[in-house]
């Protein structure tokens, strides 16, 4: 069956569209990255974990669909693909309450009919719901791809927020762990687009954070948060890492390169914690999303993880960019053949349970 997996981030990078042949074998017959709109991205992170106006929500609910639609309409003409026949749609999350609540913007409705195609929207509401965190359900899907019999693996995401699926050998679904680290790349992309007052949105192949001194002052201090110490399962967001954690770094009045680096820093060090605080050190760490770009972050993690081979992706035939979007192809896959789609062990909820809401 062929399904297109529709993803869109914490870091508000912009959309991610992948094209995956469901069967035997998962294989990505296309994949492509749309970015926001600058005054769309703006908009979208003036509703986010933010007290605003229920119109404007309800507005970014139907114009994010419409710019969904566009998406996978433009990855379709480009690379020449026919025969979708469902897309897994995630939307973008703009509040998540751990265990409590979660919204996610970007109408199934809208894009089901702009496109002709069912959608399956709405994942996290039901493993809430079972009694879960609602997050994280891209661990189902690492254990599907990524499981090996004789090595202890973990799958890393490193999206504006870093998550882990510790997945040890022959792993059966009740022995996954999986849980959000701590930021990924969202802080060191919030300093940066200040520094550039708003001019670039990321530090490319982490030169400003090789230019700048990691502060290890202010690096203990934040390390000190209770978080990174608190047994999985665990979820963490913009809520955590939004603008008030940005506000309390440059007040400190260090240089913003230096700030950079101490945030590049804080990424691989909370990453290497969580690894270590879910078991033995792991054979393999398979990296996906954009961090797996910032030279200077990857060279910290192998620093950090000397143990370790690290890869990404790209080497098991997925782009490090589309795991996401591919892991959301997969799930409305199993959510259309009635079959669950959280991992208990990952989320907390009380049991399997079926995710998402079809729109025919």
């Amino acid at each position: 069956m062929r399904v297109a997996g529709i993803m869109s981030g914490t870091s508000l990078d912009g959309i991610d569209v992948a094209i995956v042949d469901i069967g035997r074998r998962i294989r990505t017959v296309a994949f492509a990255s749309t970015p926001y709109p600058k005054r769309f991205r703006e908009a979208i992170l003036a509703v986010s974990n933010r007290v605003c106006h229920t119109a404007d929500i309800s507005r970014l609910n139907f114009a994010l669909a419409e710019q969904y639609a566009a998406a996978f309409t433009r990855l379709c003409r480009d690379a020449r693909v026919e025969g979708v026949r469902l897309i897994g749609c995630h939307g973008q999350t703009i509040f998540h309450e751990s265990g409590r609540n979660t919204l996610q913007i970007g109408d199934g409705s809208v894009l089901a009919e702009r496109t002709g195609i069912p959608v399956v929207s709405d994942f996290r509401p039901r493993d809430i719901a079972a009694g879960g965190k609602g997050a994280p359900l891209v661990p189902f899907v690492d254990h599907l791809l990524f499981t090996h019999r004789t090595r202890r693996r973990v799958a890393l995401n490193i999206g504006g927020i870093a998550n882990i699926t510790v997945l040890p050998p022959a792993a059966k679904p009740d022995g996954v762990i999986a849980f959000d680290t701590g930021p990924g790349n969202m802080v060191v992309d919030q300093l940066v687009e200040r520094a550039t007052q708003g001019r670039t949105r990321f530090d490319r192949n982490g030169a400003r954070a090789r230019r700048g001194t990691v502060d290890t002052a202010l690096l203990e201090d934040l390390l000190r948060d209770p978080y990174y110490r608190v047994a999985p399962p665990k979820t963490a967001g913009r809520e955590q890492y939004g603008e008030s954690f940005i506000a309390r770094l440059t007040a400190t009045g260090a240089p913003i390169d230096n700030l950079i680096a101490t945030a590049t820093a804080l990424t691989a060090v909370t990453i290497a914690r969580g690894i270590a605080l879910a078991g033995p050190s792991p054979h393999d760490l398979i990296a996906a999303g954009g961090g797996t770009r910032n030279s200077q972050l990857m060279a910290l993690l192998a620093a950090y993880l000397p143990a370790t081979r690290i890869a990404t992706t790209e080497e098991y035939g997925i782009h490090p960019d589309a795991k996401e979007a591919v892991a959301f192809a997969i799930l409305a896959h199993r959510t259309w053949h009635r079959r669950h789609g959280n991992l208990p062990s990952a989320t907390g909820a009380r049991g399997p349970v079926i995710l998402g809401k079809i729109s025919l």
